[in-house]
Parts: C-alpha cells; sequence; structure tokens
C-alpha cells in the first residue's frame, strides 16, 4: 500500500506562489521549494516535475485565487467586465509571476475554468470560431498587458529609468512640439490606474459590442 502524500497539490502550488512573491522567480527552484517546505528536494519530485512543473502550479495558485461570481451576468458585457476585472485584480497582487504568466501557456484547471468562462461569455454576443478566437485574445491580451505594465513600473528598472522618471520627462518635453506626449505624461502622473484599466476595458467591450451579433439559439 501507498504511503500516503505528505502535501497536497493546493499546498505546493501556495508554497510555490509565496516563494516567488518573497524572493522572485529567480528563486524559484526544487531546492528552494524544499527548503521553503522543510523537507528534501527528493520529496518534491513525487508531486512535481522540475522547474517547468513549479511555473505551472505557480500560475495555477494565482488563477485560482480570481474571484468572480457563480452566476454569470445576464449580459455577456458586463460577465466580460467582471471576468477580466477579477482576472487583473488577482494577477497585479503578485507583480514578480507577471513575465511568468506571460510567457507561459498552461493547462491547470483553474485556467481552463476561467477561460471557458470567458469564452463563453463572448460567444455570447455571437462569436465563433475565429471571431471568438480573435475577441478572447484581445481581453485576455489587454487584461496581461495592464498587468505587466504595472508590475514594471511597481519593480523593474526600466532602460532608460524608472517609469516615473520616464513620466517626469515626459511631462518636461517642448510642449509646442510634443503636445500630446506631454498631455499623456502629465494625464499618467496624476491617473489611478484602475480607473485607466476600467476606462480601457469599457473602451473594449464597447468595441465588441458593436460588432456583435445575437448568439444562435
Amino acid at each position: 500500500m501507498p504511503a500516503p502524500k505528505k502535501f497536497s497539490r493546493d499546498q505546493l502550488a501556495s508554497a510555490a506562489l509565496e516563494l516567488a512573491d518573497d524572493k522572485g522567480l529567480d528563486a524559484l527552484s526544487m531546492r528552494a521549494l524544499a527548503a521553503w517546505l522543510g523537507t528534501g528536494p527528493m520529496t518534491l519530485y513525487n508531486y512535481v516535475d522540475g522547474r517547468d512543473g513549479l511555473e505551472s502550479l505557480v500560475i495555477e495558485a494565482v488563477v485560482r485565487h480570481a474571484a468572480y461570481p457563480v452566476e454569470p451576468a445576464e449580459d455577456w458585457r458586463e460577465e466580460v467586465r467582471v471576468l477580466a476585472e477579477s482576472y487583473w485584480a488577482t494577477v497585479r497582487r503578485h507583480p514578480q509571476v507577471v513575465p511568468l504568466i506571460v510567457a507561459r501557456r498552461t493547462t491547470d484547471e483553474p485556467t481552463l475554468a476561467f477561460g471557458e468562462r470567458m469564452l463563453e461569455a463572448l460567444a455570447r454576443g455571437g462569436r465563433s470560431g475565429r471571431d471568438l478566437l480573435v475577441a478572447f485574445r484581445l481581453v485576455v491580451g489587454f487584461v496581461i498587458g495592464f498587468a505587466q505594465s504595472e508590475s514594471g513600473a511597481a519593480s523593474l528598472r526600466l532602460s532608460g529609468g524608472s517609469a516615473d522618471e520616464v513620466i517626469e520627462r515626459g511631462r518636461t518635453l517642448p510642449e509646442g512640439r510634443y503636445p500630446r506626449v506631454v498631455e499623456i505624461a502629465t494625464a499618467s502622473a496624476q491617473g489611478d490606474r484602475s480607473e485607466e484599466f476600467r476606462a480601457g476595458l469599457d473602451l473594449l467591450v464597447a468595441g465588441l459590442s458593436a460588432r456583435s451579433r445575437p448568439a444562435s439559439a
């Protein structure tokens, strides 16, 4: 009779995410996670297959915490907004992990469940096949891109200076030559990222709605 497992998958996923949040993705390894859990590295190979498996666990742990209502909204546009905002709110809490979410595609249950629900919402707008694929990529790309820009501003030293330094340089450019650059740099310095996200999402959903047609019964 096999020995009972020491850890559940959820426990490993949560621990891997805690490690990545605290130490960064570069520190994520079987040895580091084993030390984090107070066990030996070989023990973890009973659960996960090396670095690739750890990265999948981290993404799974992030997506699993996305909070959205059990029942879909009646209006597909509202459903897209709710799902997109819940996903963004979850991802942005883990800036260290955003590059991993950008780079990897996984088939864990939380990711598949979220994807299926978003696709169903978009399909209710009358999309199928290629049109459904394009709409899905557009929405997810917007959410991840916004989170990626936030994580860069919060935790990275960008080429040419920090995000705040780049914005400040934009504000002090010659206004006669670059009036619109100065305008958006000023708006960025004074803006609220949550408000910007929702405004962008409204524009995106409005565009999708303009090209929608009733789904087939």
